[in-house]
């Protein structure tokens, strides 16, 4: 088996399927991996940005996604605090605006940060009217000629659904002329997002296999009413386990396709309180995520 380097800085390889570290500690390797989407903790990363990462770092997590907001630090600072509570910035995040415009600036950002991915999660559009087969169609446009930049940098180009996505196009959706025609950019699912929106999470796992290469795991309270505009309650987010999304099942079908990546999200003012019960939930499925 080749010899793949995992992550330079720490010196950590992987060799017939266990970490070995420089120190020669022998750790089992899990083939999935969970972090925390940093927009989770925005509010108390505007009070203090190191004492936030050093309480992520106590909940077990190694991995971040996030980058695009540095809280009135240097992003040299900002860098410094993430290597000082061991975490690893997996996926930087990134904008449509930036991506269309100036592409090499996300990887100038997703390469000082040692990312793996970048991501954007919006495509700008008048939320008066439904999203439209024009907007989609240069948004795709826009995926393949920064996906391929990214892509001979090392960096996968990710986008990430809300659900505005799900008007119908021809005999599916929007999103499915999206995933059907971006040839080097992947996706991000959202499962409180496809929820929302009306879809399936599972099943649009099982549609396209090997079209999503992380997910964002959030559960929705039970008898929260869709919406078709990317908008929702933000207090509508409980642990997972605990909503309608069906965590347990798009979880498995997850794990099944190999999908490496899952990124904690949690939107409420309960933050604090229930990312360590949906960690804890998690751990009770088959196959705990490390």
């Amino acid at each position: 088996m080749s010899l793949v380097l995992l992550n330079t800085c720490r010196r950590v390889w992987c060799i017939c399927g266990v970490m070995l570290i420089a120190s020669s500690t022998l750790i089992p390797l899990s083939a999935h991996e969970l972090g925390l989407q940093l927009y989770s903790v925005r509010h108390q990363m505007e009070k203090d940005v190191d004492a936030t990462f050093a309480e992520i770092n106590k909940w077990g997590l190694t991995l971040v996604e996030g980058g695009g907001a540095l809280y009135g630090h240097s992003i040299d600072n900002y860098r410094n605090f993430l290597l000082k509570n061991n975490l690893e910035m997996a996926s930087v995040d990134a904008s449509y605006e930036e991506l269309r415009d100036n592409p090499i600036a996300v990887v100038y950002k997703a390469r000082f940060f040692g990312s793996r991915f970048a991501t954007f999660y919006w495509i700008p559009h008048d939320g008066s009217k439904p999203f439209d087969f024009e907007t989609a169609k240069n948004a795709v446009t826009m995926m393949n000629k920064a996906g391929l930049l990214l892509k001979q940098h090392g960096i996968t180009l990710q986008y990430h659904p809300h659900g505005y996505e799900f008007y119908a196009y021809e005999d599916g959706t929007l999103l499915d002329y999206m995933i059907q025609n971006t040839h080097q950019a992947q996706f991000q699912m959202d499962v409180f997002w496809m929820k929302q929106g009306g879809m399936d999470p599972t099943a649009l796992l099982q549609k396209y296999p090997g079209r999503f290469t992380s997910l964002h795991l959030k559960d929705r309270l039970k008898g929260t009413a869709n919406t078709k505009n990317g908008s929702g309650d933000n207090e509508s987010n409980v642990v997972l386990g605990e909503g309608d999304v069906g965590i347990a099942k798009v979880v498995a079908e997850a794990k099944k396709q190999g999908i490496r990546y899952f990124f904690l999200e949690d939107e409420s003012s309960r933050v604090m309180e229930q990312i360590p019960k949906s960690i804890d939930f998690l751990h009770t499925l088959d196959g705990v995520i490390k």
